[in-house]
């Protein structure tokens, strides 16, 4: 008989290989059955993981009393298929904040000049073309308008980059502590709980109603004239129907119009559609970057 492997609790002395293999069906497999759409995913739903009932067992669920509360299977979960989280962009340096800001082309402009008009106040002609007593006395204080200039943009800049900065770490504080207020409904050990979005996992029986917006990907096993408004992701304005026999897989993002039902969830995270839309837009948005970046380095050349 084999041996039963011992997990710790702690996710991360999990590797998700190990993890994975506790289960019947790969997070990649989950991912495939959530790309397809229409008749073939119920048709590959039905034929590849024997219905509803057959992908339950595969996860290891029950339908009705949904997951447990023990401690190292909700672990072995989370290192499987992921923790109900999209990973934010790094925060933003102050130095970051300060660099965007010297982008503006009138600092840029004034800071030109109060170099020019610092760098003039040193130069000495060769010939003496002012008179004796007045020079000296002017030579004196004719670096204060340059440094003036430096120092005001340089001010400007200062605060404004400290002023955004704050502004940011306040948002991202703020998010925060609405993912951790936000709750949603789960059935663990046959009891319906409100629990925090990040702790639903792969495999949980989530209630949904009226007014809902999905926080995870999973199918319809229970639904009661259920409505749901997917225009977020798809842009169709139409309400769709959900439903065990037609179209039962739900959208995180999209929210629940009309009716009530159960799912079962399978996908969490940065693996939803949700998530897979934010890389899509991380990924779009640094390739910008680096053409931008490009075409600065091109102009900077062609110019000298």
């Amino acid at each position: 008989m084999a041996k039963k492997k011992n997990f710790t609790v702690g996710s991360n002395d999990v590797s998700a290989e190990e993890a994975e293999r506790e289960f019947g069906i790969s997070l990649q497999e989950l991912k495939t059955l959530m790309n397809i759409r229409g008749r073939e995913s119920l048709r590959e739903l039905n034929e590849t993981y024997d219905g509803f009932s057959g992908l339950g067992y595969k996860l290891k669920t029950n339908l009705i009393t949904g997951l447990s509360d023990d401690k190292t299977d909700l672990a072995i979960r989370i290192a499987a298929f992921g923790r109900n989280e999209i990973p934010q962009k790094p925060s933003k340096t102050f130095l970051h904040f300060c660099f965007n800001h010297f982008k503006n082309r009138t600092l840029v402009i004034v800071f030109i000049l109060g170099i020019i008009s610092l760098a003039l106040s040193f130069y000495r002609p060769s010939r003496e073309t002012f008179q004796t007593g007045i020079r000296p006395t002017k030579e004196k204080f004719e670096w204060i308008e340059g440094t003036i200039i430096i120092a005001a943009v340089l001010i400007i800049i200062l605060v404004t980059a400290l002023n955004d900065w704050i502004r940011e770490r306040q948002f991202r504080d703020l998010q925060s502590r609405t993912e951790l207020n936000t709750t949603f409904n789960v059935i663990r050990d046959s009891t319906v709980r409100q629990i925090p979005i990040k702790c639903i996992v792969v495999g949980d029986i989530c209630e949904i109603k009226y007014g809902d917006l999905l926080p995870v990907d999973g199918v319809v096993i229970q639904s009661n004239n259920l409505k749901v408004d997917e225009s977020s992701l798809t842009g169709e304005s139409d309400l769709i129907k959900k439903h065990e026999s037609s179209d039962p897989f739900l959208l995180s993002g999209t929210r629940i119009m009309e009716g009530s039902g159960k799912m079962l969830v399978l996908a969490v995270g940065e693996h939803t559609q949700t998530g897979e839309s934010f890389k899509l837009f991380n990924v779009v948005e640094l390739e910008n970057n680096h053409y931008r970046k490009q075409n600065i380095i091109c102009k900077v050349y062609f110019t000298f």
